[in-house]
Order: C-alpha cells, then sequence, then structure tokens
C-alpha cells in the first residue's frame, strides 16, 4: 500500500516539474513537448486523486514520525503498568485454575476445623462449621444452640439484643419460680418477633432450656395462639438454668483457625522468589475495577505534592489487598522455616510460630525483617503493618548476651528445628 502512495508521490513530482531537457540543449531554447514513451500512455491524475493520496502520505509519515518522551510520558506508562499487574491479578482471582498447583510458594490457604478437626478450603469452611454444629445437638443441646447462636449470626448488635431477652425471661423465672406467666413466651409478642426469632438458635436454645411449644386460647377471643412454656422447675434445675445462661452469655462464634502448614526447606538461593496462589489476594472483580480506576490516578499524584495523611491513606488501601501472609525465616543453618498467617496478626504470632518450631523454645531470639528491621516480641503492630504482605524472607537469630552466656559456659549450639521438622525437610524449587 505505502509503495502505491510513494508511485503516486513520485508521478505529481515527475508531472509538476514540467517537460525534461538534455544536457546539450540550449536553455534559453522553447520547452519541447514531451515524448510519449512506447505502449500504452499513462493517465494524469485527476486533482481529487493528488489530493487523496497526499492525505494519505501524510498520515502514513505521521505514523512512522517519533513521539518525544516527555516526563508526563513515563507517569503514564507507570499507571498502564500497574493496570496491566492488575490485570493478572484478576485472572487469579477469578476462580479459573492459571497455573499448577506445584507451580505456588504454597498450595492454598487452608483452616482446620475445631469440631472435628478436619483441613478445610476456604469456601468449604463456613458450610462444614455448620454441619458439625447441627451434629453436636444430639450429644449437647445447649452448647450446639449456644454455638449456633454466635456462630450462625453474623450482626453480634442483634445477638447481643436477642441475648439480652432471654437472659430477662430466664432471670424473671428464677426469681419467681411459681408464677404461671414468666414461664410462658408468646412467640406473636413484638418484643419477641422483633429481637428473638430473627436469630438462629435463638428457639433451640430456649427447648433446649426445657421450653415446649404448644397452642394456647387468647383471653377473651376465638382463637389460639403458639406459645414456649417452660413446666415448673425444681430447685436444682433453676440453677442449671442459670448455669446454662452464663454460658449463652459468654459464647463465642465457632472459627476455624488457619492452618500455618508450616515447612521446613532446605537452604536454597530461590528464598526471596514468592509465587503466591489466588487465596492470598482479597480483591473482588468490584474491588478490581475500583483499584484500577485509582491506579488511573497515579499521573495526578505523582504530579503534585502528597501530604503524610495522603501517603498513609494509600498505604492503608495497600494492606487491605491482602488478607494472608507468607512469611520464610533465615535460620543460622541456613535452612528456611515457612508458614502462613493472617495478614492482621500481630508480630507476637510470628514469633511463637517460630519458637514453637524450636527444639529448645525457651532461648531468646531476634527476627529481622528485609531492609534491616528489627521485630520486636511483643510488637503490638500487625503484619501488614510491618510491610510484611504479602510475603517476606526474614533473618534469624540468636540474643547474643544469651549465647555469650552459653559459650562462656561451654555450651554448644544445639540442633535448631524439632527433629519431627527435620524429617520433612524439602528442597524449595
Amino acid at each position: 500500500m505505502k509503495k502505491f502512495f510513494d508511485d503516486i508521490k513520485k508521478d505529481i513530482k515527475f508531472k509538476s516539474a514540467g517537460p525534461g531537457k538534455k544536457l546539450t540543449d540550449d536553455r534559453s531554447s522553447k520547452p519541447q513537448a514531451p515524448k510519449v514513451p512506447h505502449g500504452a500512455p499513462r493517465k494524469t491524475p485527476t486533482e481529487g486523486a493528488e489530493k487523496a493520496g497526499a492525505a494519505a502520505l501524510a498520515r502514513i509519515e505521521q505514523q512512522h514520525r517519533p513521539v518525544l518522551k516527555t516526563s508526563q510520558d513515563a507517569i503514564r506508562n507507570q499507571g498502564k503498568l500497574f493496570d496491566f499487574s492488575l490485570m493478572n491479578l484478576k485472572v487469579l482471582g477469578s476462580g479459573v485454575p492459571q497455573k499448577d498447583l506445584s507451580c505456588f510458594s504454597v498450595s492454598g490457604v487452608f483452616f482446620i476445623c475445631p469440631l472435628t478437626g478436619k483441613t478445610l478450603t476456604k469456601t468449604e469452611r463456613e458450610m462444614h462449621i455448620k454441619e458439625a454444629i447441627l451434629m453436636r445437638f444430639s450429644e449437647d443441646a445447649i452448647e450446639a444452640s449456644i454455638m449456633m447462636i454466635h456462630t450462625f449470626n453474623k450482626d453480634k448488635e442483634k445477638v447481643k439484643a436477642a441475648i439480652d431477652v432471654i437472659s430477662k425471661y430466664v432471670e424473671n423465672i428464677c426469681k419467681n419460680p411459681t408464677e404461671e406467666k414468666y414461664r410462658k413466651i408468646k412467640l406473636g409478642n413484638k418484643v419477641f418477633q422483633d429481637k428473638v426469632s430473627g436469630i438462629e438458635g435463638s428457639r433451640e436454645y430456649l427447648q433446649a432450656l426445657g421450653f415446649e411449644s404448644t397452642t394456647l386460647p387468647v383471653d377473651g377471643e376465638d382463637r389460639t395462639e403458639e406459645f414456649l412454656v417452660l413446666p415448673v422447675q425444681e430447685s436444682e434445675a433453676l440453677e442449671q438454668m442459670k448455669v446454662h445462661l452464663e454460658r449463652l452469655q459468654k459464647g463465642e462464634p465457632v472459627r476455624a483457625k488457619l492452618d500455618r502448614q508450616m515447612q521446613v526447606f532446605r537452604p536454597s538461593q530461590h528464598a526471596t522468589h514468592f509465587q503466591l496462589p489466588p487465596d492470598f489476594y482479597n480483591l473482588t472483580a468490584e474491588e478490581l475495577k475500583r483499584e484500577q480506576q485509582l491506579k488511573s490516578e497515579i499521573v495526578e499524584r505523582n504530579t503534585m505534592l502528597r501530604t503524610k495523611a495522603m501517603r498513609e491513606k494509600d498505604e492503608q488501601r495497600e494492606r487491605r489487598k491482602y488478607n494472608y501472609v507468607l512469611l520464610r525465616v533465615r535460620l543460622p543453618d541456613e535452612n528456611i522455616l515457612q508458614g502462613t498467617f493472617l495478614a492482621w496478626e500481630r508480630v507476637a504470632a510470628l514469633y511463637q510460630f517460630v519458637r514453637d518450631s524450636l527444639e529448645n523454645g525457651w532461648q531468646p531470639f531476634e527476627l529481622m525483617a528485609p531492609g534491616g528491621q528489627k521485630l520486636k516480641d511483643d510488637e503490638e503492630l500487625a503484619l501488614n503493618e510491618c510491610n510484611l504482605a504479602p510475603a517476606a524472607l526474614l533473618t534469624f537469630s540468636w540474643d547474643a548476651a544469651v549465647q555469650a552466656d552459653i559459650a562462656a559456659a561451654g555450651g554448644k549450639n544445639a540442633i535448631l528445628l524439632k527433629a519431627a521438622l527435620l524429617e520433612n525437610i524439602k528442597t524449595l524449587s
């Protein structure tokens, strides 16, 4: 196509130059008419064709003309790079497997059910815990209903309001055990409907205390309504009700515990290379769109001065991207200890994790983060606030003073890790 337009350009230039001349001709002689070449004569382009050709040539030249790069262009390119990384993240977070699990530094994020001890994925944990609680009714209906109330209902304020009403029911019964009106709960009552009936497990708890469902006639009306009625209780049973109420008031949600997936690797030059699975990212499709929009604002941010508050806000948003942190600790013998943590866990949880892996957990030690930052055992900061998310390699060292005392006493450096961990040591690929 370009050759076609080049030919047109040459033809226009040739025609505009006028008739040719011989070198021996007198410059003052009258121009001669051009000779017609052999074969069919070439048709002269029309004025419209000449304009179209010139315009096309201009476009082609503009496309190949180098564009001067400015600092603003560099900033825009940075924004494009951020978008590209987010696009990759979107693919990983979509649930469609993009890589073999063996390519990742850890196969995923897993949890342990405190009721059954089973290892679960993120998507399995909620349903499994619900099933485990329901199965517990056959063993202890009181305990199961308390778990149900605190676990199945996400709104803590509504749970507290329901427990307050139930507490009032039980306290009135214990104070007035012979008063029939306190042992009857009208299910159509506004307070019960507004604060108790909507809480999963509340009715199961009342029935576990001994309340029975029955239909009673309404005074002065020709109809019946459903009630929960508690038979007259002996003093010993009333004392037991108080114990059950205290258990309800102190109850906590049943939550699956994060599986640390503790692993030990042989010395490796790949210790700082991390390939994280999609489970580590805390970005939904909608959040990804918003994140891309925010990243597009980098052009404006990089062209103006930013306050400390603005920087802190950006750092907080970065930290919210990750739910989990994969940490490796390089030990003095060059072996590497690895574990998974919640991003908002405190530094003390990391120290406890390392301490639990040591043969001599009593001996004090220090952990150094990338960049030389020393992490303190009693640190109140979360792991993501220490810039350890989503993954980092830390360095382990024994407390120098204690080591000096051990050496002075003729002691030797004992084996670092527990034998059970060393039996399963792996090679980091």
